[in-house]
């Protein structure tokens, strides 16, 4: 089993940021990589928020947090900065073409004894592969938001994973406190071929004028003991990523049972993405504190 220290995220969004600092306060050393230079200082900002709360809390001290910030490293040019790394956790946009593009590289600039991880939700792991020379090295770590907190990882073996990278990755996971569950290489793997039509279904609920906004959610919260609504949840997650990961799902299996509404799609397309742009099925401007704008969703 292949000993893991320095790891490579890409992508400072996020997810990317959340996983860096995951690792980080863990004591491995990150170099988070990023294209733009403002990404980055936009994810360090936010790992730096997320650790003065932690302290505000006592969960760690501000030593933790010191030492934690430093062991990450940013870095925009992704061949230096995965040069003598043992793993890469590839965590950019949900879009196939790009982590392709992604995984070509890293198959050029990688050892290739290094361990290529992705965080994509519902992207085949075997697909992905494909883009690399030996594709025994390649495997899904799909991580939770917010990583920090959520414990739960879901590991993906593609159909030529090697064992041995398996046993690394659930023992890598454990190593950062979380709870690391295998699951097979089919589109949407578990969380989100599950999660995603209830999603979707919460959406055409508003759409076909049976609720609103708060109602639908708060029969969820309420009655179904969920700590957030499935509208509410869309907006964290961002819509234009439950948009992708249902067109995956539904290009994967050919059922109409994932076929995103097209409320969705119309809110996708109008910018509406939820928490990340300021509005989506609630209104997250600084005047309206998440206010629900349900009326205008309605037939």
């Amino acid at each position: 089993m292949k000993k893991i220290k320095n790891i490579a995220v890409i992508g400072a969004g996020t997810m990317g940021n959340g996983i860096a600092h995951t690792f980080a306060q863990n004591g491995y050393k990150v170099q988070l990589i990023d294209i733009s230079e403002d990404s980055l200082k936009r994810g360090m900002g936010t790992i730096e928020k997320n650790l003065d709360r932690m302290v505000a809390k006592e969960k760690i001290t501000e030593s933790d947090k010191k030492n934690t910030l430093s062991n990450i490293n940013t870095n925009t040019d992704v061949k230096s900065g995965v040069r003598d790394v043992h793993l890469v956790v590839e965590a950019a946009t949900e879009n196939e073409t790009l982590k392709l593009k992604i995984f070509k590289d890293l198959n050029e600039f990688c050892s290739k004894e290094t361990i290529l991880a992705t965080n994509t939700s519902s992207i085949s792991i075997t697909k992905i592969a494909t883009a690399v020379e030996n594709p025994e090295r390649v495997i899904g770590m799909h991580f939770m938001n917010p990583v920090p907190i959520m414990k739960l990882v879901e590991v993906i073996k593609g159909y030529n994973t090697s064992s041995d990278v398996l046993k690394t990755i659930f023992s890598l996971s454990e190593a950062i406190g979380k709870v690391p569950v295998e699951v097979n290489d089919y589109p949407g793997f578990v969380a989100n071929r599950i999660l995603m039509p209830m999603i979707n279904e919460a959406i055409e609920t508003l759409y076909n004028g049976v609720a609103g906004v708060y109602e639908i959610d708060t029969v969820m919260k309420l009655g179904m003991a969920h700590p957030m609504g499935p509208l509410q949840l869309a907006d964290f997650i961002g819509l234009d990523v439950c948009l992708s990961i249902l067109n995956v799902m539904y290009d994967g299996f050919k059922n109409p049972k994932y076929a995103p509404c097209p409320l969705l799609v119309n809110m996708v397309t109008a910018g509406k993405l939820g928490v990340k742009s300021g509005e989506g099925f609630y209104d997250y401007s600084e005047n309206k504190k998440a206010e629900t704008i349900s009326k205008q969703f309605q037939k």
